[in-house]
């Protein structure tokens, strides 16, 4: 069985008419396709369009006939986003199974052409001779190579830009990373810039957000960590893209585009506490959202919209499953797809008021949820947090002096190193953990530091028993040190189930 690789796997077969009559061939293709229970879209003089059933093997593939200079084009094309890249068979399958019916038909229509002939003029007379402009698959048709994707024309303008403006952003930030490394290594600088390269390149993060940089709700979009990444962003960008830009129009679709990322950024900002979020996910799983309120719509023929919509949710549940992951922000995709589609019914659909009263809605709705957000979130200083943890680490290195005293030393030379190393450490990480606790920490947090709070009473209360030992040269507190390491060991296995419950 013969299996097509590509964007978006086809078989084309282009059959030479001569004299053979358009009409007939068109009322045999007819047949055949209504005897193979494929469901029949579109028939007219031009050529006709049909879907295959909906199967465990297949989430339907688009057949279409189109009459061109003597030429019958006979094609089947996926309508959905494929798994790696090839149609399994599919297509190759589906011209077989059509020619064989077709030899078939024609043999037992011979004796009633005029009848069918008649039937079939009267019937295409009804029908949408432009409708091949206006099928589903229609922008996927012009696509000849990958190259097309890259080249803005009409009816698929906005698409190719974005997917230009990230793939440059990309490469200036694999050259800006590339460049900041070398900086490093070059000047011997440790390579902590690199962990907040989000920072730099404009990716999304709740603290810097909150905190007024709120240009990252766009700039985020733009920003992918990997050339994976990129790829099959743009992959599902262009596919989606193909499919719903000439539905909606540069103007809406772009708009849908923006405010889907940005819902999606802004509900990420509520989940992720920390760290930075980046790509452009968010704002096309809005476009998937898009594609669903327009199917919801009626935006396509029925028998073209059945395929499109199980295609389409199954893409859909695939992405969301994918981002059960870790490191994959479910969040924005949650976030873009339902606003993606809130958007986009509104603006689509004219029966529900006047085409300005709907902007100045959608419009409404994502200012009042970013408001919303931004207003309503709480902005935790987990940057503080994290440099004041940092610096009680630090410090507990000098700590470690008091376990290497030899004990030949002598005993005002020990006592200066626990005084030194261990009471006036444990003192400065007590005002660090005193700073902490008067921060405004989320829950993990205050209970992070709340037991390093107790870990600094009990070592500062162990230090000065050990002092008085050393002083006193006795060990009449060995009792209660032990007691009290016991008590820090607990509160250690405490902190370390808490994180593993993370």
């Amino acid at each position: 069985m013969a299996i097509s690789w590509g964007y978006s796997p086809k078989v084309e077969k282009f059959i030479p008419l001569g004299d053979f009559p358009i009409d007939r061939y068109l009322i045999i293709a007819r047949q055949a396709i209504e005897n193979l229970g494929w469901n029949l879209s579109h028939i007219s003089e031009r050529g006709i369009i049909a879907y295959s059933p909906i199967s465990l093997q297949s989430y339907s593939e688009e057949i279409s006939i189109r009459i061109e200079s003597n030429f019958a084009i006979v094609k089947s094309e996926c309508v959905g986003i494929q798994m790696w890249f090839n149609d399994y068979g599919k297509n190759a399958l589906n011209l077989e199974k059509f020619f064989h019916e077709f030899e078939y038909v024609e043999f037992h229509l011979k004796d009633s052409w005029e009848e069918s002939l008649a039937k079939f003029h009267d019937f295409v007379a009804t029908q949408d001779q432009d409708y091949f402009e206006k099928a589903p698959l229609t922008a996927k048709n012009k696509i000849k190579n990958i190259f097309y994707l890259f080249y803005p024309r009409q009816k698929y303008l906005v698409t190719p830009i974005l997917i230009l403006i990230n793939s440059l952003y990309y490469i200036a930030y694999t050259i800006f990373t590339g460049l900041l490394i070398k900086y490093l290594i070059a000047t011997k600088h440790s390579f902590l810039g690199i962990e907040n390269m989000g920072y730099y390149v404009g990716a999304n993060n709740r603290e810097l957000v909150l905190n007024g940089q709120y240009w990252r709700l766009i700039t985020y979009q733009f920003v992918h960590g990997s050339i994976f990444h990129l790829f099959f962003n743009m992959y599902a960008l262009a596919y989606i893209g193909l499919m719903v830009e000439h539905k909606l129009g540069a103007k809406r679709y772009l708009g849908i585009y923006l405010i889907s990322g940005i819902c999606g950024g802004l509900v990420s900002l509520i989940y992720h506490q920390t760290g930075y979020m980046l790509g452009a996910s968010g704002a096309i799983m809005g476009l998937f959202g898009a594609f669903l309120a327009l199917l919801l719509s009626k935006a396509f023929e029925r028998n073209a919209t059945k395929a499109l919509l199980i295609s389409t949710v199954f893409v859909v549940a695939i992405m969301l499953l994918n981002g059960l992951k870790q490191r994959v922000d479910n969040a924005a995709h949650l976030g873009g797809l339902i606003s993606g589609f809130i958007a986009c019914y509104i603006l689509y659909n004219k029966k529900l008021f006047s085409a300005k009263i709907r902007v100045l809605i959608v419009a409404i709705l994502t200012m009042g949820f970013t408001i919303a957000v931004l207003t309503g979130t709480v902005n935790y200083q987990s940057k503080e947090f994290a440099a004041l943890e940092q610096k009680y680490k630090r410090n507990l290195l000098f700590n470690t002096m008091v376990y290497q005293i030899p004990a030949s030393m002598p005993k005002d030379k020990k006592l200066k190193i626990i005084k030194t190393s261990a009471i006036d450490v444990w003192k400065k990480n007590d005002l660090l953990i005193k700073q902490m606790l008067n921060l405004n920490l989320n829950k993990q947090q205050r209970f992070k530091a709340e037991c390093h709070a107790k870990i600094v009473a009990l070592n500062l209360k162990i230090s000065i028993l050990y002092y008085k030992e050393c002083a006193e040269e006795t060990l009449a507190y060995r009792v209660e040190i032990r007691s009290l390491i016991n008590e820090i060991n607990k509160v250690r296995v405490e902190a370390g189930e808490s994180e593993l419950a993370k």
